[in-house]
Order: structure tokens, then C-alpha cells, then sequence
């Protein structure tokens, strides 16, 4: 019972405080004059990956990298597979060419490149450092596109990104305390999450894949639900494509910097080519069918029962 308490606190303390870290940074972001595409797909989109960011670092410091890494990829599977699952069963994924086209291809692009990185049998500091350098250029390369699109918004209405409050200094709070709370929650949800894992005798990567993917995933998930409830679909496929790219590349390759992560055979044989697989099958749903929607939804999520069946049994 302590240990459920510990994880459900955990997760409950990473996803408040990583709403108002997000919501108190885009608020500060706005009143610098960001424009609206700049705070949704770099401090929104990449903001919600937050709890990932955390609960590996964590893992990492608290000598669990197996955590870390079955973190990176259970989410990207979550992501797509069980979020877009939920997203396309309440409302039609309409898939837009300039989106998939950009992101989709670099989603794919970082999933493999994840592969090849993790052949020798682990993550390296320099592969962490060549993450992190591609995703410095990939926010450049929105910021330079943002500017030459005169700050013109791509994504959804101004009521979907937050709106500041009647006092910097309230935005301000909310960024520190938010900072506080994802900080000793990824704590207490790694610490338990390593107890559970001893506790059942199955690897940390199984943990990270299941228990923690879910877990530090739920904030994509509300997003998704969000804006699929409000007819958005775009926002809901375009969180999805900007956190599995910031999964690999900043959360993979910051958690690699700290300390380099071994992969196992079952990661490198299983687990990645699936997240390789279900990648490449988003990609093909968006350029041929273009909308997806109740049926695709369904498959999403057997696939997903299928995929932690799979892992736990």
C-alpha cells in the first residue's frame, strides 16, 4: 500500500506540476512576444514531455538507466498507439501534408537513428551529445521557419495555448513551483518504480516501458482528449509527432549525457523496432489515407493491449 501511495503521488505530483511549468513558461513565453507557434510546438508541445525528461534523469541518477531508456521508448509506443488510439476514437485524425511531411518524416527519422545509437549495446555520451546538438538545430530550424512565416500561427486557435495571468509574478510561481513538484515526483516515482521492479523480479526496462511510459504519458493523453473533443485533430497528431521527437532526442540524450544507458538484446531485437514499426505505420495512415478515424482508433489500442501483454507475460 505505501508503494502505490508513493507511485500514484509520484505521478500525481509530475503531471500537476508539469501543467503549471508549462502553463507559467508559455505565459512568460507570450509576454515576450513569442508567437503562438513558437509556444505551441516548442514550450506546449515539448513542455508536456516534461514528466519523461524528469522520471530519466531520475532513473539515471538513481543508477536504474534501464528506466530511462524502456521510458523513451514505451512512450513513444503510448504515444502513438494508445494516445492517437484514444484521440481518432472520439474524433476523425485529419493529417495535414505540411505536418507529416516535417515532422512525421523527422519522427521516423529519430526513431531509427535511436536504433543505430543503440546497437553497440548502449547509449553513449556521445550519441547523447549528437541528440542533443540535432535537437538545437530542429528548434532553430522552427524558430528560423516561424520568423520567415512572420510569426504566423500553424496550429490550432489562440483558446488552445495558455493565456497569461494579471501578474507576471503569478506566472512566475507557477513556473517554480511547478519546477519543484516534477522534480520530487520524478523522485518518488522512480524510487517506487525500482521497489516494484525488485519486488516482481521483472527488469527495470519493463518497468519504464509499461508502468512509467503510461504513467509520464497521461499529460499527452489530456491533450489529445482535449483537443480532440474540440475537434482539433490537428493539435492532438502534432503533440503526438513533437513529443516522440523530443523523447529520443532530449530526454534520451540528456539522460545519455548524465550517464550512459546499456540496452539490452530484448530493447534492441524487440522494443525499438517496434517503436521503428508503429512509427512508420503513422506515417503510412497519414500520406495515404490522410484521416483516420473510430476503426484505426480501435486497432491503435488493441495493438497497444497487444504490445504490454506482450512485455509483461
Amino acid at each position: 500500500m505505501i508503494i502505490f501511495l508513493g507511485l500514484l503521488a509520484g505521478f500525481v505530483l509530475l503531471l500537476a506540476g508539469g501543467e503549471f511549468l508549462v502553463r507559467g513558461a508559455a505565459a512568460l513565453a507570450l509576454r515576450l512576444g513569442l508567437s503562438n507557434l513558437v509556444v505551441g510546438i516548442i514550450i506546449v508541445g515539448f513542455g508536456t514531455s516534461v514528466p519523461e525528461l524528469v522520471a530519466s534523469i531520475q532513473a539515471a541518477l538513481a543508477g536504474a538507466p534501464g528506466i530511462a531508456m524502456g521510458n523513451v521508448v514505451g512512450s513513444n509506443i503510448a504515444n502513438i498507439l494508445l494516445i492517437l488510439g484514444v484521440g481518432a476514437v472520439i474524433y476523425p485524425i485529419v493529417c495535414s501534408d505540411a505536418a507529416i511531411f516535417r515532422d512525421g518524416f523527422f519522427m521516423i527519422f529519430t526513431a531509427a537513428l535511436l536504433g543505430v545509437a543503440c546497437y553497440s549495446g548502449v547509449l553513449s555520451l556521445t550519441w547523447g551529445l549528437i541528440f542533443i546538438a540535432i535537437l538545437v538545430t530542429y528548434m532553430g530550424f522552427l524558430l528560423y521557419s516561424d520568423r520567415r512565416n512572420n510569426g504566423k500561427k500553424a496550429a490550432g486557435p489562440d483558446d488552445d495555448l495558455p493565456t497569461p495571468s494579471k501578474s507576471i509574478w503569478l506566472d512566475i510561481l507557477f513556473v517554480a513551483c511547478g519546477t519543484a513538484a516534477v522534480l520530487f515526483g520524478g523522485k518518488l516515482l522512480v524510487d517506487n518504480a525500482i521497489i516494484v521492479a525488485k519486488s516482481f523480479e521483472v527488469s527495470d526496462e519493463v518497468v519504464g516501458l509499461t508502468l512509467v511510459a503510461i504513467g509520464t504519458s497521461l499529460p499527452e493523453l489530456a491533450t489529445s482528449i482535449i483537443a480532440a473533443m474540440r475537434k482539433h485533430s490537428d493539435i492532438a497528431l502534432g503533440n503526438v509527432l513533437g513529443s516522440n521527437i523530443y523523447n529520443v532526442l532530449g530526454i534520451a540524450g540528456i539522460t545519455a549525457v548524465i550517464s550512459p544507458i546499456p540496452v539490452s538484446d530484448e530493447m534492441l531485437k524487440v522494443d525499438i523496432p517496434v517503436m521503428i514499426g508503429v512509427s512508420l505505420l503513422l506515417f503510412f495512415l497519414a500520406v495515404v489515407v490522410k484521416r483516420f478515424g473510430k476503426r484505426v482508433g480501435f486497432a491503435f489500442l488493441a495493438g497497444y493491449v497487444a504490445f504490454i501483454y506482450a512485455v509483461v507475460a
